[in-house]
């Protein structure tokens, strides 16, 4: 039997799924300040139990679409799409009935998941996003592998005038956001977007000084969204 104490504590409770391991305190650290001050963020992993093998075994594989998290440890890890989604309906279903609203910690492109909650996809919030306040605009757009730049291409060309991708990952130091920034500015975008829930504000306000335009974080998007939801 579910207790009035129960129901107001799962009423107040966010379950923020991420598709590499929880916790993720580099994420939740940073937007749980945008929340109204009742709400408890728990999280969970779709990696989460998994060893070395395991996880390798869900890197993408030919056609798949590239996912970018992180390991408990600070590492990176790629995994498919297709690979990923099972474990991460199990989160779904693991969490439901103890919390009021599920958010996915990955902007990348996900099905309707089943739930008895709602969820909040990042995906579909910042694309949007950017279509409501700036459409037909040059977008620049930052992911966070080489591997993603095609479909990052396609993808946002659905909502912007132009766009221009470029990589940076927030866990691997494989390239410099410096010489994103520069391809950013050279193009004359009129728009950034920061494509994945890895990049930080400190981030955003970097490359908001180098580009000199406005820059959309996904992440805070994402806790705004979710005050409002909540509040």
């Amino acid at each position: 039997m579910t207790t009035p104490t129960q129901t107001a504590t799962a009423a107040a409770t966010v379950a923020a799924i991420t598709i590499g391991q929880s916790p993720r305190p580099d994420i939740v650290d940073e937007v749980t300040p945008l929340l109204p001050p009742h709400v408890r963020v728990v999280e969970m992993g779709a990696l989460d139990g998994l060893g070395p093998a395991e996880i390798a075994a869900l890197r993408p594989g030919p056609g798949d679409h590239t996912l970018v998290s992180r390991l408990r440890s600070g590492e990176e890890v790629l995994v498919g799409k297709e690979r990923i989604l099972p474990r991460v309906q199990a989160c779904v279903e693991a969490l439901q009935d103890a919390t009021a609203l599920i958010v996915i910690l990955c902007t990348g492109p996900f099905p309707p998941l089943r739930s008895r909650r709602p969820i909040v996809y990042p995906e579909r919030l910042l694309l949007q996003f950017v279509r409501a306040v700036s459409p037909g605009a040059h977008v620049g757009v930052l992911t966070p592998a080489a591997a993603q730049i095609p479909h990052q291409v396609e993808r946002w060309s659905a909502v912007a005038g132009a766009v221009t991708v470029r990589a940076y990952s927030p866990y691997a130091a494989r390239e410099d956001v410096e010489d994103a920034c520069a391809a950013f500015a050279a193009a004359g975008v009129d728009l950034v977007v920061l494509d994945c829930l890895g990049y930080t504000v400190a981030l955003k306000e970097a490359v908001r000084r180098r580009v000199g335009r406005p820059t959309v974080l996904a992440r805070t998007l994402l806790a705004r969204a979710v005050a409002e939801l909540l509040a």
